[in-house]
């Protein structure tokens, strides 16, 4: 089954017609944070975005969500989803985009859930929200939780956020961002809080639900070493544009544009002629 779903993605990843595609100027009174930006994300695909911090990477997340209108800000472009623009769409109609057709994980676990309410409570929640039906709820949940490695149990059930460690907070946090089988999931930042070991048990989990569940998704973050191990394509950000996009390998093996070249020259221990190890096949 594994290899039916991988030659799925790979005739996916390989059509002409992206999963997301994106065109957009940004602006925060005034000031322009992303001109003409361009990205494209394939079906099933693990795309990279980086940038220093302040370079627009949360900024693009949230303009895909169509979150940026309450900051105050300006957004002109397109941002096609299976060939629909979400900039044309209602608040009202893009509702029924969020969670259910592309999903979120944010940086701090511990800052996105309500620390109020119990685990349990808040999986429901993020389930009826976006129409779940309610006969299949308790078998959806259980299925989740055990993609994430987490138990469906009662007494885990009934915990608050903060009687979680931060890694087990995140991998509640992205079972509900997939609870609606999103076709895309943008990770913004989500193993910055985390220590070595749950990042790269973060990172195994991200790439293993990518190919289960034939979901794409957007990584967004300023770890160079965690997008060469998780990620097909890597796009830099540098001065609110898209500077240079790739396959991982040849970001990081021959990058071409002078700021890629300052980026990867900054990585700990890095030598002319090191090759850095990165993600081979999907």
């Amino acid at each position: 089954m594994d290899r039916v779903r991988s030659l799925a993605i790979e005739r996916a990843m390989a059509s002409d017609q992206p999963l997301l595609s994106v065109n957009l100027s940004v602006d925060y009174t005034g000031k322009l944070v992303l001109r003409d930006l361009d990205l494209d994300v394939r079906h099933g695909e693990v795309v990279g975005l980086v940038g220093q911090s302040g370079s627009g990477k949360s900024t693009l997340a949230l303009a895909i969500l169509g979150l940026l209108d309450r900051r105050g800000s300006s957004v002109r472009g397109r941002i096609l989803l299976k060939g629909r623009d979400l900039m044309a769409l209602s608040e009202r109609e893009l509702r029924r985009v969020r969670g259910k057709e592309v999903g979120l994980v944010l940086q701090s676990p511990m800052s996105a859930l309500n620390p109020a309410l119990r685990i349990g409570r808040q999986l429901d929640e993020a389930w009826r929200c976006h129409g779940g039906d309610s006969s299949s709820w308790k078998v959806r949940r259980r299925e989740v939780l055990e993609s994430v490695s987490l138990p469906d149990e009662e007494a885990f059930l009934r915990k608050h956020p903060r009687e979680l460690s931060v890694g087990l907070a995140q991998r509640v946090l992205i079972a509900m961002a997939i609870l609606h089988r999103p076709a895309l999931l943008l990770a913004d930042e989500p193993t910055s809080a985390l220590d070595v070991i749950t990042q790269a048990e973060i990172l195994e989990l991200f790439a293993r639900l990518s190919r289960q569940l034939e979901m794409a998704i957007l990584f967004i973050s300023h770890d160079l070493l965690s997008v060469a191990r998780l990620c097909h394509r890597v796009a830099i950000l540098h001065d609110g544009k898209i500077v240079e996009m790739s396959a991982t390998d040849d970001i990081f093996n021959d990058p071409r544009h002078p700021y890629t070249q300052r980026l990867i020259s900054a990585l700990p221990g890095m030598v002319s002629g090191t090759t850095v190890p990165v993600r081979s096949g999907p």
